[in-house]
C-alpha cells in the first residue's frame, strides 16, 4: 500500500543524493543552466528535504529507474507490481491481469502459441 501522504518525512541525506543524482543525470526537462525547461526555474526536486509532493515529470518518468528509490519514496515495493512482456521484452506496469505490454505483443503472442499448439498437434497426430 501507498503511504499517507500526511505522513510526511524529511528525507535522508542518501535519499537526498539519489534524487539529485536522478535528476541531473536523467531527468529530460533538467539543464544545468536553466533549471526546470518547463517551469523555467530552478528545479523543485533538488532542493526537495521532505517526502510527499513530487514532480510529475520525476515521479512518472524517472523515479522509475530506480526501484530502490522508489519503494522507500512511495512505500510501494515496485519491483513486485513490473512485469516484463514476453514478446517484445519491455518493463511495463501490469492493468489487472495484463500479461503483453500492448495490442500488438498480445496478438503477436496469441500467435506464438497458437503456432506451438499447432505443432505439438502435428506431432501427436504423426506418432
Amino acid at each position: 500500500m501507498a503511504k499517507d501522504p500526511a505522513e510526511a518525512r524529511e528525507l535522508t541525506r542518501s535519499e537526498r543524493e539519489a534524487i539529485r543524482r536522478l535528476v541531473v543525470g536523467m531527468c529530460a526537462n533538467y539543464d544545468p543552466e536553466y533549471g526546470c525547461l518547463p517551469l523555467n526555474c530552478p528545479c523543485y526536486m533538488l532542493n526537495k528535504w521532505w517526502t510527499g509532493a513530487y514532480c510529475k515529470y520525476f515521479q512518472n518518468a524517472v523515479l522509475p529507474l530506480d526501484s530502490v528509490l522508489e519503494a522507500k519514496l512511495t512505500g510501494i515495493n515496485a519491483l513486485l507490481s513490473r512485469r516484463i512482456c514476453p514478446v517484445c521484452g519491455a518493463v511495463f506496469i501490469p492493468v489487472t491481469s495484463q500479461a503483453y505490454c500492448s495490442e500488438a505483443c498480445q496478438q503477436e503472442g496469441n500467435r506464438r502459441r497458437s503456432r506451438e499448439r499447432m505443432r505439438k498437434k502435428r506431432q501427436n497426430k504423426g506418432v
